[in-house]
């Protein structure tokens, strides 16, 4: 081993001689950088955005752009992931490899490539649901090459503040996404709160959000609501303990298929009767998203107080008169009346066939 090593060291101080010959001017301390030629493709959206409605059919754009003279490549290998709302997770949608082709969870059966070209990884998304919002992102690799590219999925709908009958802060995260639900909707991103606040939303009750955050909107600054001399927007408590910590929700919901109406009936109900009732003319009792869904994106709009599926009552004002919410247009809320005694009208709603 020693006559090996010394041969080593000779053949390496030779070589260093023979640079300081070849090339004076470099110092002995030097770093050499190595450039690769530039990427052979990449990737990009004609669209950074594309926006539908439930139950829609959408195209999240995805194109590739490769060196002319390269042919196209069997191994090259398409993935598209969603994105968490806080980026540290990433969710399998959908991956593709020459022939063999693979859709995840809840995209089963609703997405596949566009395909009009071997350049074009764009993904087409059927039926689209409420929880199809957010933000994909395409990977493409070939080799060593890879590049990527994200596209949001933003949806046409509605928010609205929510608490349930037990009253006000009472809700942690998980009730909050119960309790969504159960009203035909998911908790709100803070950018559709955002969108709801730039269209005139104010709410002074904080709510939860999709990213664990509690947030409320303001539109109108008052001492009740972070103070006379504030500035208008989007007032945030923060991330909070999802556990511990209750407040109400901003939910949202889109467009619904189904047809939402007020049931005309010789008499006042009570719930439990509203709930025959609906049942009777083969629907199913309306939800409060269902409700406001109608009014913001259907323009419904009927002066009359009706039994919701959650035991409150409410009525949709699109468009205001005297003795019908008279300042603005809104749904308006009567609260949780007694459920045995109280004789109010009925909202229901039928699936479409």
């Amino acid at each position: 081993m020693i006559p090996v090593l010394i041969c080593a060291l000779v053949s390496l101080s030779v070589a260093e001689t023979n640079l300081d010959i070849l090339y004076p001017e470099l110092e002995h301390s030097r770093t050499i950088y190595v450039t690769e030629n530039g990427p052979k493709f990449n990737v990009m959206a004609e669209q950074a955005k594309v926006l539908t409605r439930r139950g829609g059919n959408v195209t999240l754009p995805c194109l590739i752009q490769r060196e002319q003279q390269l042919p196209p490549s069997r191994k090259m290998r398409i993935k598209w992931t969603k994105l968490t709302s806080d980026y540290l997770k990433e969710v399998d949608v959908f991956v593709a490899m020459g022939y063999h082709k693979r859709s995840y969870g809840t995209f089963q059966g609703r997405v596949q490539l566009q395909g009009t070209s071997p350049m074009d990884a764009s993904l087409v998304m059927t039926d689209v649901t409420l929880d199809d919002y957010g933000r994909y992102k395409c990977e493409v690799i070939d080799g060593l090459e890879d590049d990527t590219v994200v596209v949001s999925l933003e949806l046409e709908g509605v928010v609205f503040p929510y608490f349930p009958r037990l009253g006000r802060y009472n809700l942690n995260f998980y009730d909050a996404e119960r309790a969504c639900r159960d009203q035909d909707a998911v908790v709100a991103s803070f950018d559709q709160l955002y969108e709801a606040w730039r269209g005139g939303m104010d709410w002074c009750n904080a709510g939860w959000l999709s990213d664990g955050s509690v947030q409320y909107p303001i539109t109108a600054p008052r001492e009740p609501c972070g103070g006379r001399n504030t500035v208008p927007g989007i007032r945030n408590y923060g991330l909070r303990d999802k556990d511990k910590s209750h407040y109400d929700v901003f939910c949202f919901t889109s467009f619904h298929k189904g047809k939402f109406y007020y049931l005309i009936q010789s008499s006042k109900l009570t719930y439990d009767e509203a709930v025959r009732a609906c049942q009777k003319d083969g629907a199913q009792i309306a939800k409060v998203g269902q409700m406001f869904a109608a009014w913001k994106l259907n323009k419904y709009d009927r002066c009359d107080a009706g039994w919701l599926a959650d035991a409150s009552v409410r009525y949709p004002i699109y468009h205001p008169r005297r003795r019908c919410s008279p300042t603005e247009a809104a749904v308006r809320f009567n609260g949780f009346p007694d459920k045995k005694h109280k004789l109010y009208g009925v909202y229901c709603y039928k699936e479409n066939n």
